[in-house]
């Protein structure tokens, strides 16, 4: 069991710094983007990349390796960052973000980019993809765990649910579903555009351990990753609490940097505050 201590947490806050900075610098570079979305989860990633998961990127295709999933898959630019930060592919490549010829476009490629176990982008598919996954797991009788990241907005879409629904009635208990809760999806406040709560208490309504937490808080993350591990017979939902665009004062809770990249001046005022 991965051991929770002061060490592993600047760890994890160190990297979570540099997804950040590097996240900006892409989509500095790239001229498009989501930003606030791919900020809100620096924390969540950052943890499940250097603190969690097992992995070997001089391995991608290692079978018993864990798997991620972004199911929210516009934030692609945390996941790359990320990927790179691990040693999937040269740093060198974010600056291509978007590019034509890059094999990092602007919802991630399992075709193109090493590292990326699923081709996401049409919001509910993720999470269906990552159900699968974790079936099949049970069914090669494989320990490896699945790990996804939905975004609350996406919770809009019925194919969640259906994928909630599955997961609970087949018990999987190496899936972990976690919501990047910001509260802000493109159109505005997540209540005023069409509210899917209560979250919390819909997972638990189709047999999911759920666990709140506060989705910048690393001691709380690792916790209910443990927790999670620790869980038998269900399958367990973290929703986090987050802050879209975290990290940057100027882009914190405002739903116009959804999908929106900084000019020149903002990401040099962006990168001021996250060194």
């Amino acid at each position: 069991m991965r051991e929770i201590n002061e060490q592993a947490i600047q760890l994890v806050a160190e990297k979570a710094q540099v997804i950040r900075q590097d996240i900006i610098k892409m989509l500095g570079e790239a001229g498009s983007g989501h930003t606030g979305g791919s900020l809100s989860a620096a924390d969540i990633v950052a943890c499940l990349y250097f603190w969690e998961m097992h992995i070997d990127p001089a391995r991608p295709q290692w079978e018993e390796r864990d798997r991620f999933v972004l199911s929210k898959g516009h934030a692609a630019p945390v996941l790359y960052a990320a990927l790179a930060e691990k040693g999937f592919f040269p740093k060198a490549e974010l600056a291509r973000l978007r590019k034509i010829g890059s094999p990092l476009q602007g919802h991630p490629d399992m075709r193109k980019v090493s590292g990326v176990e699923a081709s996401t982008g049409s919001l509910g598919q993720g999470i269906s993809w990552a159900t699968g996954m974790a079936l099949a797991a049970r069914i090669d009788s494989r320990d490896y765990r699945v790990y996804t990241l939905l975004g609350d907005g996406e919770l809009e879409e019925g194919l969640v649910w259906e994928a909630v629904m599955a997961a609970g009635h087949q018990r999987l208990d190496q899936l972990v579903a976690i919501v990047d809760y910001n509260g802000l999806q493109i159109d505005g406040p997540l209540g005023e555009v069409l509210s899917p709560e209560p979250i919390a208490d819909k997972f638990r309504a189709f047999n999911w351990q759920t666990l709140e937490i506060n989705g910048h808080d690393y001691r709380e993350i690792m916790q209910a990753l443990s927790s999670a591990r620790q869980t038998k017979g269900r399958p367990t939902a973290i929703v986090a609490r987050t802050i879209k665009g975290r990290g940057c004062s100027f882009m914190e809770n405002r739903a116009e940097w959804h999908g929106v990249a900084p000019n020149r001046e903002q990401v040099e005022e962006a990168l001021s505050e996250l060194r």
